[in-house]
């Protein structure tokens, strides 16, 4: 259920692990492409630089690239953080780029990225957590909620693997807990209206 007087948001971020490819291309294609949002990607992949981005843009309306260091979080594009770095966000919306340790066993890690993108967005962020094999996400997913921002999640029980939403819901509850083919619908509406 929307909030009533809530603000429009200004960016989504969306995280997701196991079986993330295939989930990530039905949202992203579900995607209105007015959507003047910044969109942020972190899948644990082992993927090297472009190749995910490259492989999820066929799927999209909405251009899909690359972050790059200090490259400003564009509005209507699609940046995935690249394999291999922590991709964050500083306070001016400009992305950094970190190889520090893995955070839940992953680099890029989702609550690293959700962490930073709501100390920049507060309010105005959307986190996403989807399918996948672990807990990452959970605790950046609190930290979004704890901004005032909103919080969505995959129904465990139609994701590929249910451990990360499942641990988003134990650990930071939700706005909204939908099938998957109902964000991208609920995206649309919260960022359009």
């Amino acid at each position: 259920m929307e909030r009533p007087g809530a603000i429009v948001p200004e960016a989504i971020v969306i995280g997701c692990s196991k079986g993330g490819f295939n989930a990530l291309k039905l949202l992203l294609g579900a995607l209105d492409p007015r959507l003047p949002q910044t969109v942020l990607v972190c899948c644990h992949t082992a993927s090297g630089a472009g190749v995910l981005s490259g492989l999820l843009a066929s799927h999209s309306a909405l251009p899909v690239i690359d972050a790059v260091e200090r490259q400003p979080a564009a509005a209507g594009i699609i940046h995935v953080a690249p394999g291999g770095y922590h991709l964050l966000l500083e306070h001016d919306r400009h992305f950094a780029l970190s190889v520090d340790e893995p955070v839940c066993f992953s680099r890029p890690s989702i609550d690293v990225l959700f962490g930073s993108a709501a100390d920049a967005y507060h309010a105005g962020l959307i986190g996403v957590v989807l399918t996948g094999a672990n807990r990452d996400g959970a605790d950046g997913l609190a930290q979004i909620r704890a901004h005032g921002g909103i919080a969505v999640v995959q129904a465990p029980a139609g994701a590929e693997a249910a451990t990360m939403p499942q641990a988003a819901l134990d650990i930071a509850g939700a706005d909204h807990c939908l099938p998957l083919e109902q964000i991208a619908p609920l995206l649309n509406r919260l960022c359009l209206t």
